[in-house]
């Protein structure tokens, strides 16, 4: 960071202006529309393991209440209470699988999208003639340095024409 600073008053120096930008790459990931749209892909891939998973949840607290409300016959009790011991180790290995597989599916798209991000970043600072891209974290940067919100234009026109392009025969 130090070197980038000593270059840029270097150049500074020898009568050229250096045009740097700042990007948010937190409001980038959280906003892109490429990251909501995986987001939503990955949402209809895991949903029916959770729903099943939740649905194994109600049934175990529902014959939790009948052992409690004391509605199980006693000779069933001993049956009852292995299976709700059984179900709930199973239920919790479920739920700690697809948290992990969710967990590597998450970082898979995220590292897909990082070309994409930093395409759309070189593509905004050629554009409009930035010398240096800085994303965060940064320790400061003043707000009239953020470009963000070109990024997410750029992403947004980008994502609207894969669209376009998906949508064709």
């Amino acid at each position: 960071m130090v070197l980038l600073v000593g270059v840029a008053c270097a150049v500074t120096a020898h009568g050229q202006t250096v045009r740097i930008g700042y990007v948010n790459m937190k409001e980038v990931l959280d906003n892109a529309p490429q990251v909501i749209a995986g987001r939503e892909l990955l949402d209809r891939e895991f949903r029916p393991r959770n729903d099943a998973i939740e649905a194994e949840e109600l049934r175990l607290t529902l014959l939790e209440q009948q052992l409690a409300e004391g509605t199980v016959a006693e000779a069933e009790r001993a049956r009852v209470e292995r299976e709700i011991r059984e179900s709930k180790r199973d239920v919790n290995r479920q739920r700690e699988d697809l948290r992990d597989e969710l967990s590597f599916r998450r970082t898979e798209e995220v590292q897909r999208l990082e070309d994409e991000i930093n395409l759309a970043v070189q593509e905004i600072a050629q554009r409009y003639g930035y010398d240096l891209v800085l994303s965060s974290p940064v320790v400061f940067a003043k707000p009239d340095l953020d470009i963000t919100d070109l990024i997410l234009e750029q992403l947004q026109a980008e994502h609207e024409a894969d669209l376009r392009e998906q949508a064709q025969p």
